[in-house]
């Protein structure tokens, strides 16, 4: 059965009004009808109708009027109106849409044609309503997503300080117990268990400092300004960072191998330096025994360079993957070791960047770490360089 619409029909005819009244009724429409314009404006201001057909010539105020009053009224500017009128000049019909009408019956008119039309723009306005309220809905749940994202960023930001501000009150005491302990292990003489104990805190003591200084530079890589960016000649990026791990490097026996040139990027090298430890760091501790780790780069299609370590490790589960990159993310009953908050390091630091980050990995196959960056040659425009924060030379 069709909603009942509620149509008000203006005209000064009364006859015109018996007759469209009734046919409107029959088809199951609510109907309301008045003679004249004021008496139109009158009852949309206390009611208004779903539609609205106007008879144009009427004495006082004629259709034009009344319809022109209609548009400027924000209550009822939305109502479709379809003027009626004995005029057929292609003038008039102009001017019954300057004004806002949706469309123009001349008179004498068919039934049938009266019918179809306001059938047609009543499922237009429905259709019309329908649309806005999604889209009140829809501005509802943004506005709800954005304050979510302005509350997540706060928090973000909060723990940010509190990370750094927790990391560096912990790092003066740290290396007072790091200075002891090489002192009692260097000056005073232990026993067997005595030594053990001090080696131990040490290593402790090592590790801890190594968790704060990730702290730091995850909170610092987020609240720094936009570095400015330069070609990055790799290959000094990686041998600073093969110095940087020198003892990991040899305690392990591991097997180094890069390849004898690198492809210059468009990027930060202090930022990319990081990111090769933490790859390469993960690569030497959780490969195989003893690890072969692997460094390459490969050009890609869209102009762009992707940099990746692959290790013979015993690779990292699929279900586990997508986890990786997230910081202070739990795998299982307890965080993976070793992937956590430095591949988030990495993770920040490409998102700043503009780069992707990448794992690869199959179990007993190892995995391939890889981050990409835009080659030197793909580099921004000097009418980007405010975007990427650069700095004309």
């Amino acid at each position: 059965m069709r909603e009942q619409a509620n149509i008000l029909i203006v005209d000064d005819t009364p006859e015109n009004l018996r007759l469209l009244s009734n046919m409107l009724a029959a088809s199951g429409y609510k109907v309301r009808a008045v003679t004249s314009g004021a008496r139109a404006l009158t009852a949309i201001a206390a009611s208004p109708p779903d539609l609205v057909l106007l008879d144009i010539m009427m004495p006082e105020i004629n259709g034009y009027q009344v319809c022109q009053r209609l548009k400027d009224d924000e209550k009822s500017r939305d109502i479709p109106i379809i003027f009626l009128s004995a005029l057929d000049e292609t003038e008039d019909k102009l001017h019954a849409f300057s004004v806002g009408g949706v469309d123009y019956v001349t008179k004498p008119f068919q039934l049938p044609e009266i019918i179809a039309r306001v059938e047609a723009h009543i499922g237009l306005r429905k259709l019309q309503k329908q649309l806005e309220a999604a889209n009140i809905e829809l501005m509802e749940r943004l506005g709800a997503v954005n304050r979510l994202n302005t509350e997540l960023q706060a928090r973000n930001e909060e723990l940010d300080a509190f990370a750094h501000t927790v990391a560096h009150d912990l790092r003066n005491p740290l290396n007072i117990i790091l200075g002891y302990g090489e002192l009692l292990a260097n000056r005073v003489p232990l026993d067997e268990v005595g030594t053990q104990a001090v080696e131990g805190m040490q290593r402790s003591a090592t590790k801890m400092v190594s968790i704060i200084n990730a702290l730091l530079l995850l909170a610092g890589v987020r609240k720094q300004p936009m570095p400015k960016l330069n070609p990055v000649d790799m290959d000094n990026v990686v041998t600073d960072v093969l110095m940087r791990l020198t003892s990991t490097i040899e305690r392990s026996s591991a097997e180094i191998v890069r390849p004898e040139s690198w492809p210059v990027v468009w990027s930060y090298a202090p930022w990319l330096e990081e990111v090769w430890v933490n790859f390469i760091d993960n690569a030497l501790k959780y490969g195989g025994q003893p690890p072969r780790v692997e460094l390459g780069a490969t050009p890609l299609p869209d102009g762009r360079v992707r940099f990746w370590v692959k290790d013979n490790g015993p690779g990292i589960p699929l279900e586990q993957q997508s986890h990786l990159f997230v910081p202070f993310q739990r795998l299982g009953t307890s965080r993976v070791e070793g992937h956590g908050l430095g591949l988030s390091i990495v993770h920040r630091i490409m998102e700043r960047l503009g780069g992707e980050t990448e794992v690869e990995s199959q179990i007993n196959q190892g995995s391939i770490f890889s981050f990409t960056l835009p080659s030197y040659e793909e580099a921004p425009s000097p009418s980007q360089s405010a975007y990427w924060g650069l700095e004309e030379a």
